[in-house]
């Protein structure tokens, strides 16, 4: 089995190398940066298959980086880990509902940290494919739910086969006949005027999360979902 790649995003220069160390006999490999613009130099060479990313750095906080790597494509698989000092369970919350997969708590113990990382790269293996981020929505298609800000959402069937296929193709514009397609299927020929109905209860389910803004009307042509105004 090949090593797997692991990134430490971490200003502090004596908690790389305690990681380093502690990496010396593992199956990891350790790609470090010292804040996030290193990271997405990093990151452009070679993909690493999980992320460590401290909470408090100069520049992007790993809040914010986060949150940039979920809402990108290439990255929004991407495990993390999130290091910091902050213990408060309020905190711990906050880096759930922006897509990090675990949290340990600063001072820990090496053995803690590879532990963590092994459970955290077996439930990425599992989940592959089936969890897919977009702005602060999470789709999770094996249990057909979405959440909002770390919230589970409250959506008919209709609703979810609407909303997962926009988050599933983002950016792209469809008409209400693809879109009748799409989500209802050739075998049922309601009036396009259905289509209409079900955006307007989709915004108003999504503008309950403060979503709404993200499912757009392009004039003459149809619906898109982007976070682009």
């Amino acid at each position: 089995m090949s090593k797997k790649t692991i990134l430490i995003v971490e200003d502090e220069e004596a908690i790389r190398e305690m990681v380093k160390f502690s990496f010396f006999n593992s199956k990891f490999i350790l790609e470090e940066a010292a804040d996030v613009k290193q990271a997405r130099e990093k990151m452009l060479n070679n993909m690493p298959d999980l992320v460590l990313i401290d909470w408090m750095m100069p520049g992007t906080n790993g809040i914010e980086y986060a949150k940039e790597l979920r809402a990108t494509p290439e990255t929004q698989w991407l495990p993390i880990i999130m290091l910091t000092a902050k213990s408060e369970e309020k905190n711990k919350i906050l880096g759930l509902s922006v897509g990090v997969d675990d949290y340990v708590v600063k001072p820990f113990s090496t053995k803690e940290l590879i532990a963590r990382i092994k459970a955290v790269l077996r439930r990425s293996e599992r989940n592959d494919g089936k969890l897919i981020y977009f702005a602060d929505l999470l789709l999770n298609k094996e249990n057909q739910r979405v959440t909002a800000h770390g919230k589970k959402m409250n959506l008919g069937p209709l609703d979810y086969k609407l909303l997962a296929h926009f988050i599933t193709h983002p950016n792209k514009v469809y008409s209400r006949e693809k879109l009748l397609d799409k989500v209802w299927g050739t075998d049922i020929y309601p009036d396009e005027r259905t289509v209409d109905v079900q955006i307007r209860r989709l915004r108003k389910i999504l503008k309950k999360y403060d979503q709404e803004h993200l499912l757009q009307t392009v004039r003459g042509s149809g619906y898109r979902f982007s976070k682009d105004e």
